[in-house]
């Protein structure tokens, strides 16, 4: 009988032993799987213009623009000859439909049958860097207003739905917080992939290294 009552007990006592030394990142993997919730933004547009895209760069870095500010060629900003300045645009390369916002504060392009100039970092996100000129569509929308500023890093924005999945799922593979932001204007349905709500930009930063090591084109944004 007593050998039975230790047999037990050295049952139970290996077994206790067996669970606290199995695998201890499954809970981090299911943290790692939770995402924010969809954020749908409705945004209104006021035209839609189809072209040549180029960009300019290095030369230019550090002068004024035709309103006034410094060119940042590392900064989401462009060049048009009509619209007014301080306009936001969706710009989008209608040939791997990525796309992108950002700002005009420039007049150009200056070379014929071309609508809009982008700065280094617009062509880079847009994949046209390398090639120099892509065919994309410029279309008009009011910027968002955000009641509470926080950053966030965006990897990737598209037209085509199924390519935001497709990218949402991989980097679901190695970082948490991952979700598809969408923006609805009267034309077009754009699909942001982006990675967590970080309260400084330093904490963005961090998490933009590790992208940018992985080959990924990183946007820090606050909308």
């Amino acid at each position: 009988m007593n050998q039975k009552i230790s047999i037990l007990i050295l049952m139970l006592l290996f077994l206790l032993i067996f669970q606290s030394c199995g695998p201890k990142h499954r809970v981090l993997i299911d943290q790692r799987r939770i995402y924010l919730p969809e954020r749908i933004e409705k945004r209104e547009s006021f035209g839609v213009q189809y072209g040549v895209a180029s960009w300019y760069g290095g030369e230019f870095h550090g002068r004024p623009t035709s309103s006034g500010e410094i060119y940042d060629m590392y900064q989401l900003t462009c060049a048009h000859n009509t619209l007014p300045l301080g306009t936001t645009v969706m710009v989008t390369n209608l040939e791997n439909g990525r796309s992108l916002e950002c700002k005009i504060n420039d007049r150009g392009p200056f070379v014929k049958d071309r609508i809009i100039d982008l700065s280094y970092a617009g062509a880079k996100i847009l994949g046209m860097w390398a090639k120099g000129t892509a065919f994309v569509k410029v279309e008009v929308i009011n910027p968002v207003i955000e009641q509470i500023q926080w950053f966030t890093c965006q990897v990737g924005s598209f037209i085509e739905e199924i390519k935001a999945k497709d990218l949402a799922e991989n980097l679901k593979n190695y970082f948490g917080n991952v979700y598809i932001s969408r923006v609805e204007t009267g034309n077009e349905k754009y699909h942001r992939v982006r990675i967590g709500q970080f309260e400084t930009k330093e904490e963005a930063n961090l998490v933009a290294e590790r992208l940018s090591k992985m080959g990924f084109n990183v946007l820090i944004t606050s909308r």
